[in-house]
């Protein structure tokens, strides 16, 4: 598999002068840590060495944000023939009751096999069990069509390969779901229901522990059948090694666990997307081990993160170890989730080169806007990263950083990941309900580091911010989080 270097893209923080001293030292130096001590050195020009270094950090982030267009020449939906083939005609009912899987199935191969084009749902009520899409098909769902996805468990056997909470594992399928496809979409005006009630109930607390212990003491991806004889929930959408994927405009309601999914994927497009559901573990959005994924204008309100960037978990991602990065998020809106946009927990293949931009933060049912996550059970890393003039009318804590994150699992581990280089700018948190900014490193040997808020204006919070094994965390020109504008 890929390692991290040979993975990594050249976006990161550009670097000359002094970075470019610190890249070729054998031990990681950042610009931020040696202008720290420069500026702490110099002593009485400490304050005028600072507001230097103030001016340099926004230029280095300016010249990050240069680089997206690169990044967003790369990642290009894919067209289609205009050809249709409308589901009714091979043998579909709109009556909210037939199984409708192999007029799907049916449609699907003659549109791929005739050299690709949409397969069109028309209004209507239509009840399915899995939707595999093939090479050259878009989805296809016309304004007041609704695709109702079945609660028998069957209609998604034999298992396929996917990954459960960023663990490799042959699972029921998703409910639309490709496998190594190129040029493949989900799009139109229509709904997507999972009955994600039946799901939330049906499955089984332990399953997904046993999933991670199996990895651990190394049973082949292969050999980990949960499908058919657990209850591991299946994702509602998920492409894996898949290349150029589009999903546009589609409403998706009652997913029985994460949404969008897409797994080790090249060039995705997300646009217009509008997720709401609830229930446990019902992320809105989770690419994980991509490269080149662009999510716009979105709507997202669900259960657990609204979007949440990942890399794969523990050993097995450790394993695995290919990076999510060169993802665009902007003008999407965030309403009740745990976190708006949201980086981990799974990071063991790191995350890296993320922009987000004019993007809103609205409910008071969203607990954290900005949120990075992680811990030494997942190892890897979050780095180059890069936010600027969103808006956050309301939510509970504005900016949240650990490297002790609990949930879903073991904390403890050897792998003690990094999360560095964080530039946040030109934000406007309005109402929180919590803290400002929460940052929590491992132990003082382990901090969170070279983190950057810049001219952000935090109007009123509930409580004061806390900054524990934190170190170069700069907050120049930023107001009302309750800490000094200095260097901590």
């Amino acid at each position: 598999m890929n390692s991290r270097y040979s993975a990594i893209s050249k976006v990161g923080t550009p670097r000359c002068g002094v970075q470019d001293i610190a890249a070729r030292c054998p031990y990681h130096i950042s610009i931020v840590s040696l202008a720290f001590a420069l500026a702490m050195i110099i002593g009485g020009a400490g304050c005028a060495c600072l507001h230097s270094f103030n001016d340099a950090q926004a230029a280095a982030a300016a010249k990050a944000w240069d680089t997206v267009p690169s990044i967003l020449a790369n990642i290009v939906p894919p067209k289609f023939p205009h050809r249709d083939f409308n589901v009714t005609k091979y043998g579909a009912v709109a009556d909210g009751v037939t199984d409708n899987s192999e007029a799907f199935r049916s449609a699907i191969d003659a549109c791929s096999q005739s050299g690709g084009g949409r397969v069109v749902v028309p209004a209507g009520t239509f009840l399915t069990g899995a939707i595999h899409l093939e090479n050259n098909v878009d989805l296809y769902l016309e304004k007041n069509a609704l695709v109702r996805f079945t609660t028998n468990t069957a209609a998604y056997l034999p298992p396929v390969f996917t990954r459960y909470e960023g663990t490799e594992v042959m699972n029921y399928s998703p409910f639309i779901y490709a496998f190594e496809q190129t040029n493949i979409a989900v799009t139109g005006q229509g709904t997507l229901d999972g009955q994600g009630a039946f799901w939330h109930a049906w499955r089984a607390p332990g399953d997904p522990n046993r999933l991670v212990k199996m990895a651990a003491s190394g049973v082949p991806a292969s050999e980990r059948i949960f499908g058919g004889v657990a209850r591991l929930r299946p994702n509602f959408v998920e492409p894996v090694r898949c290349q150029n994927v589009l999903i546009q405009d589609v409403h998706i309601i009652n997913s029985p666990m994460w949404v969008l999914s897409p797994v080790y994927c090249t060039n995705v497009t997300i646009r217009g997307v509008t997720v709401d559901t609830k229930g446990p573990n019902t992320d809105g959005c989770d690419p994980d081990s991509c490269n080149g994924v662009f999510i716009k204008d979105c709507s997202f309100s669900d259960g657990d993160d609204c979007i949440a960037i990942k890399s794969g978990r523990d050993v097995d991602g450790q394993k695995i170890n290919i990076p999510c990065q060169n993802l665009i998020i902007e003008d999407s809106e965030f309403k009740a989730g745990h976190g708006g946009v949201a980086i981990g927990s799974e990071t063991s293949g790191g995350v890296q080169n993320v922009f987000a931009q004019n993007d809103r933060f609205d409910s008071p049912d969203l607990e954290m806007a900005m949120r990075f996550k992680t811990n030494p059970a997942r190892g890897g890393y979050i780095e180059h990263i890069y936010l600027r003039r969103c808006t956050v009318k309301t939510a509970q804590v504005g900016i949240s950083m650990t490297l002790r994150y609990s949930s879903s699992g073991a904390m403890n581990g050897s792998a003690i990941p990094v999360i560095r280089d964080i530039d946040i700018r030109d934000c406007t948190f309005a109402s929180l309900i919590q803290q400002p900014i929460f940052i929590q490193g491992w132990s003082p040997a382990n901090p969170i580091t070279d983190i950057t808020i810049a001219n952000c204006h935090f109007l009123h919070a509930g409580k004061k911010s806390l900054l524990t094994d934190a170190t170069r965390i700069f907050l120049p020109g930023t107001e009302g989080s309750g800490l000094a504008q200095k260097a901590y």
